[in-house]
């Protein structure tokens, strides 16, 4: 008889509830900070975090306690599940990894924890494939293994109208070279082990994304692979992206659209728009 594998991860893959529900996903919310109040991030809207943003008020983020994961590994044994793998945002931009780690060692389900070294659905679609072939049937290693696969396979790109709010969350890394010109230009960026790294520098928002497009393409190929578009209070651009993209990829590629909750949109502001690549 097959052993039973959960997969958690946090609130940070930004899937769907219904889709979490759907896959057997069991998901750990990040907190967000407004205002001095401390909230789950699923319980605050990304208008509301788009607001704030925009009158400036202060925002910021913190890793789920250690203790949340234990109450999340110990439910999920009691309920049922031998093993459980833990996939979670990029441990160099938070400390959510290190907290799963550290419940890891307080609960007697075995627990492995996977630092994607990526953010939304660069975290998602990974998180996605390792709960199908959990609920395939595949042991904990398996499925350790396609969640490592995934996420090292996955491309994050995006642009910002300004690096003034991943400036301000401490979270613009290598990107921190183009904030004397980001008047003059339209940055794009991208992911790169895990960091936020700059990836080229543009005039127009206009071109910006169109250059996204074809980086995305670019990453696709000529294989199959799952794309989502995300964005921050930017439904329109975000829409029309993801029609042009799968226009051009084809049927081989499934194109999302989602909005990002208000842990990544306190640190890049309204305006974003990501593209997400994950090959088959």
């Amino acid at each position: 008889m097959s052993r039973v594998v959960a997969v958690v991860t946090d609130s940070t893959a930004y899937l769907p509830a219904v889709q979490a529900v759907a896959a057997n996903v069991t998901v750990v919310p990040v907190q967000v900070v407004v205002g001095g109040e401390t909230f789950d991030e699923t319980a605050v809207s990304s208008a509301d975090i788009a607001d704030a943003l925009r009158e400036w008020r202060p925002i910021s983020t913190s890793r789920p306690s250690p203790s949340a994961f234990i109450e999340v590994y110990q439910r999920l044994a009691v309920g049922g599940a031998d093993e459980i793998v833990s996939v979670h945002l990029s441990g160099a931009m938070s400390a959510t990894v290190e907290s799963a780690e550290l419940a890891a060692k307080e609960v007697s389900v075995a627990v492995r924890v996977v630092d994607s070294r990526s953010i939304g659905m660069g975290l998602g679609f990974p998180v996605l494939a390792a709960a199908q072939a959990a609920a395939s049937g595949a042991d904990a290693e398996r499925v350790e293994q396609i969640a490592w696969a995934r996420s090292a396979s996955a491309s994050v790109l995006f642009y910002v109208d300004t690096l003034e709010y991943l400036r301000r969350g401490g979270r613009i890394g290598k990107a921190a070279a183009l904030v004397g010109s980001a008047l003059s230009v339209k940055p794009l960026l991208h992911l790169v082990d895990g960091n936020v790294t700059p990836l080229e520098k543009v005039r127009t928002t206009s071109r910006a994304l169109a250059r996204l497009e074809e980086l995305a393409l670019e990453r696709v190929g000529d294989g199959a692979a799952d794309v989502a578009v995300q964005h921050l209070a930017n439904p329109d651009r975000a829409h029309a992206l993801a029609a042009r993209i799968q226009e051009s990829a084809g049927g081989a590629v499934a194109v999302t659209v989602g909005e990002v909750g208000a842990v990544v949109g306190a640190h890049v502001g309204p305006g974003m728009i990501a593209v997400a690549v994950c090959p088959r």
